[in-house]
This record gives C-alpha cells, structure tokens and sequence, in this order.
C-alpha cells in the first residue's frame, strides 16, 4: 500500500489485514516501528481529533510529525492551477507541496470542499489536484467528499460492538447552525456499504446525497451483500435498528447557496436526536458521531452521554486505526 485515499478502493481482505494490523499494534507495541521517519501533515482547515491522533500514532511508532497549517506561521497557499496570485496567497501548492514532501517521508493533506461547485466537489478537483504534486506515500485527512481515516475507524468501533451485517445501519442528517460539507457522510456511506450493512439514509426533504455518492455506495453494497436505501420516514428507518450514526451537512440543492440552504435547513431545527428517536430501534441501537458535535442541536445530552453513545470509542480508534495505516506505509518491515 503506498497511499490511503479511499476505503472503498481497497478490497476487503486488505481492510481486514489492516484492522488486524491496529489490533496487533495495540496488543504488541513496536515503539521503535518508524524511529527516523518523519510525517508532513499539511491542514488547510482545522481539526482536533485528525491532527492529533495522526501526531500521537507517529509518535507511539517512534516516528515524528512536521505540522503546516497555511496563513498560521506559515505562507498562504494558492491551489487553483492558473491562478493570477495578486491576492493573500504567496505560494502555490505546485512548489510547496513538492518542497514539503521532500522533507517527509509520507504526507498527509486535509483540505476540504471548495463549497461553491457540487460538480468539482464530486470530481475531488482540489485534494486531487495537490495528491499529483506528492510522490510519497500519501494520506486523506479528509477531502471533499470522503474520510477514509473516519471511515476506517468507523469500521473498527463496529467490529469492536459486535454489529454483524447485514444488521440495519441508519445513517441520519441532523441539524446544526451552518451548511456542512459531504465527507463524512460520503464515507459513512460508503464504508457501512462495503461492511456489508443494510444501509438506510434518514434525511428530510432537499438533504438527499448526491446520486454519485450513492450509486457508489450500491455499487460495494452488490459484492458485500449489503443493501443501501433513503428515506425521510423517521419511524420506519429505525425500526430495528442496531446503529444510529448522526451526521450534519449541507443540502446538495442548494450547494453553494448560502441563504437558501440556511432557509431550507431552518425547517428542520427538530431533527435533533433525542432518546424517542429508539423507540423502534433494537434495545442494543448503538449511537454513533465522529465529533465534533454541537449539544442540544445536533445530538440532546441525554444521547451523548447516555449508554447507547460509542462517540468516544469512535474517537480513540481513529489513532488505533492510522497507526496502522502508518506502519503499512512507512515501516521498514511489515508484520
């Protein structure tokens, strides 16, 4: 494996040797696995649990971490190829990525969605236009619209709660203050497909995905044995439901449209999970956030701290997960 951009582009035996990989990690430490080799890590947009399970898990297999977040010490960077740079940006990603790998052994990049062009968005226009620029191993921290990493994670948590395909996986918006990008959702999507789960995407009207990422999503559903389906019925979604996972983002209507997602989406403001969400759901309905969530608009505090919430769990295994992805990349020896 010499890059991790997409789960669903592994198959999954190659999923479940990484997954074996974490546990192995975890069981036997190698804290001397990546001793002289050094991570970039380029953050275009902010994080907490990303960038510091990434430093965390380096550090644990005795390797090092250089952090560049543009405009924050360090130059702003132009990505947009045949772009007139007379505005803030003093550099272009055409040297600085190149410079920055060059220093590295592995880089990881987080750049999110554009937000203002669903069609280049889909096409993965700017991550991809920077992941050509890098000859080293190279890792998604999130892009447009994928988190391979959360995915990953995700996977893992399940595994670890005993939820066996094709028990009934609902995927839900939920609301919050502001239009959130895709990426999460498209991944969860997609990794729940190709675990083989029997998918339900819960949204209300103007919040269904868009058709490529579901169209994915049915396409790995196909060889898992997996279903994937959407409705906005509440009630008939839950019906025995073993998970909950709750997502915010933004209407794919109005992409871009600031003022009218923020009046579609302010018709929703009670799509908060509450505990009467369970009433149909199977008595073991595991809820699940990749974080971070806004209380008592996105998720009640009853929810989140309740016994049904893995959140936490969801969260440690995203540096159990890449310490896998690490050493498969950059160890000297493999397990």
């Amino acid at each position: 494996m010499k890059r991790f951009i997409d789960l669903a582009t592994l198959q999954r035996d190659e999923v479940l040797d990484l997954l074996a990989l974490a546990q192995r990690l975890q069981d036997k430490p190698e804290p001397a696995a990546l001793a002289g080799r050094i991570l970039g890590l380029l953050f275009f947009d902010p994080s907490l649990r990303t960038l510091s399970s990434m430093q965390a898990g380096m550090a644990r297999l005795g390797g090092q971490s250089v952090v560049i977040s543009p405009g924050q010490g360090t130059w702003r960077l132009e990505w947009r190829d045949g772009a007139v740079m007379n505005g803030n940006a003093a550099e272009h990603v055409r040297e600085g990525i190149p410079v920055l790998a060059s220093y590295c052994d592995a880089l990881g990049i987080r750049a999110f969605a554009d937000g203002s062009n669903l069609a280049e968005d889909l096409s993965e226009t700017r991550f991809m236009s920077m992941a050509e620029l890098c000859e080293k191993p190279l890792i998604n921290l999130e892009s447009a619209m994928n988190h391979p990493c959360q995915a990953l994670a995700d996977w893992r948590t399940l595994d670890q709660l005993q939820v066996a395909p094709p028990a009934r996986f609902v995927l839900s918006w939920v609301h919050h203050p502001r239009a959130l990008p895709l990426a999460v959702p498209a991944a969860t999507l997609t990794m729940a497909a190709q675990r083989g789960m029997e998918v339900v995407v819960l949204r209300p009207e103007g919040y269904a995905l868009p058709e490529p990422l579901m169209a994915k999503a049915r396409r790995l559903a196909e060889v898992s044995g997996g279903s994937v389906s959407e409705t906005d019925d509440r009630a008939a979604a839950m019906a025995g439901a073993q998970v909950l996972y709750a997502k915010e983002w933004g209407s794919p209507l109005h992409y871009g449209d600031a003022e009218a997602e923020a009046a579609l989406r302010a018709r929703h403001s009670n799509w908060m999970v509450t505990e009467d969400w369970f009433a149909g759901a199977r008595s073991d309905c595991h809820f699940m956030h990749c974080l971070p969530v806004r209380r008592n608009v996105a998720v009640a505090d009853a929810v989140l701290d309740g016994a049904r919430s893995v959140v936490r769990q969801e969260a440690h295994n995203r540096m159990v997960v890449q310490m896998a992805i690490l050493h498969r990349l950059l160890a000297r020896r493999t397990l």
